[in-house]
Parts: structure tokens; C-alpha cells; sequence
């Protein structure tokens, strides 16, 4: 079974709103870090909105799952890391991100994100 790291990479992949919302504890304690950004977020809703209004947009195409790797846990921390192949208007480019997370009842309880930025490809 994929963890939930990996369930949460490919339901951005898949730009799954409701999806990814269920992976979300009901009081989600969200940080990422873009290149340009500080984000944070309390609720499922509000972590959905920032990963397909802002950083993933419409016109933003991902492509593929470049690569996807489950690290060891750091006590009861988890990590994630995963690259898309994406296509915007400007063409193709790679980002990466680096989610760190802890797990309550299932769900991603606390979320911690490091992105690279959208990169030409």
C-alpha cells in the first residue's frame, strides 16, 4: 500500500481536490515553502485551494511522476519526495517538492513542504 506521502503526490498529479482533501486531518497544521513564499494553512479546504489556485494552476499541465521516493522516518516523522515533468504555457519545466509529515488517525495530521520552484526543463 502507498504511503501517505505517495497518496498525496499522485492526487496532485491527478489533480484530485476531493481526494486530496481526504488525505487532510479535519485540523491539518500545513507549512510549505516555495521560492517567492511562505504558506500555511489550518484546514483541508484551505491546503486544497493553495496546492490548484496557486501552485499548480489550470493551465499547468502535469505531465508525469518523474520521481517518487519514501525516505526513512525521523522519529515520527515521515518523508516524501517526488518530481513532476510539467507543461505550462511558458513550456516544459520540472519542479520538485520535499513533504515531511506526521499522521493522525490515517490522515496527514502535520505537513511540512520544501518546493524547488517551477525549473525549465
Amino acid at each position: 500500500m502507498a504511503s501517505l506521502g505517495e497518496r498525496f503526490a499522485n492526487a496532485m498529479m491527478l489533480r484530485d481536490r476531493d481526494g486530496l482533501a481526504a488525505l487532510l486531518d479535519p485540523e491539518v497544521d500545513f507549512r510549505a515553502l516555495t521560492p517567492n513564499t511562505f504558506w500555511t494553512a489550518a484546514t483541508p479546504t484551505e491546503v486544497v485551494d493553495i496546492v490548484f489556485d496557486s501552485w499548480f494552476e489550470e493551465h499547468d499541465h502535469i505531465d508525469a511522476v518523474a520521481a517518487l521516493e519514501t525516505g526513512d522516518a525521523v522519529g515520527d516523522t515521515q518523508r516524501t519526495g517526488y518530481r513532476f515533468d510539467i507543461t505550462t504555457p511558458d513550456g516544459p519545466h520540472v519542479v520538485e517538492q520535499q513533504a515531511y509529515y506526521r499522521e493522525r488517525d490515517g490522515r496527514l495530521r502535520y505537513l511540512r513542504i520544501v518546493c524547488s520552484g517551477f525549473r525549465p526543463a
